[in-house]
């Protein structure tokens, strides 16, 4: 690994791996453990390695997730915490009102994708909150790009339909 490649391509993403690894150990100190460790792992890689990765970010974001997941079964405990930060973008008319409901939606949707499947949990963080691409979630996951569209599309219709039950007080079981 040279610094180069380093520089323009793993470290600006090592934020993007932190958030994955805190979705997926639901602890801090786990996730900057992992993150410290894939970006080790990448800089210690042989140059025939480096040379053979296409997509940087898959590559990690895949390094992340199998470090997670290992740090998660060592410790026989499986939670996960909501992401940190503001739940929703302030508005560009300033409205205080509407910037308040949009993040308690917000906060609301992320309360509801703690309790999705894994897989679909998984999926819905990498597009909606990483913004990968389909393709980039079935290389991360290790799983086709008929199982990330069809997690994806389950996910957004439960929190939908959960999210309209409680907009509309209505008991749903989904």
């Amino acid at each position: 690994m040279n610094w180069t490649i380093f520089h323009h391509h793993v470290y600006p993403i090592r934020h993007k791996l932190y958030r994955f690894a805190l979705r997926i150990t639901g602890s801090a100190p786990e996730a900057e453990d992992v993150v410290q460790e894939v970006l080790e792992r990448v800089w210690k890689s042989s140059e025939e390695q480096a040379t053979g990765v296409s997509n940087w970010e898959a590559w990690c974001m895949t390094l992340t997730r199998n470090r997670s997941l290992d740090k998660v079964r060592t410790a026989t405990q499986r939670r996960v915490v909501p992401l940190d930060g503001e739940a929703a973008r302030e508005s560009d008319s300033g409205d205080a009102a509407r910037t308040t409901e949009l993040r308690d939606l917000a906060d609301q949707a992320r309360r509801l994708m703690l309790e999705l499947p894994e897989k679909q949990r998984l999926v819905m963080h990498l597009r909606d909150v990483e913004e990968l691409s389909y393709e980039e979630i079935a290389q991360v996951l290790d799983i086709s790009l008929d199982q990330v569209k069809v997690g994806l599309h389950r996910a957004r219709k439960t929190i939908r339909e959960k999210l309209l039950a409680v907009d509309a007080h209505i008991p749903v079981n989904v």
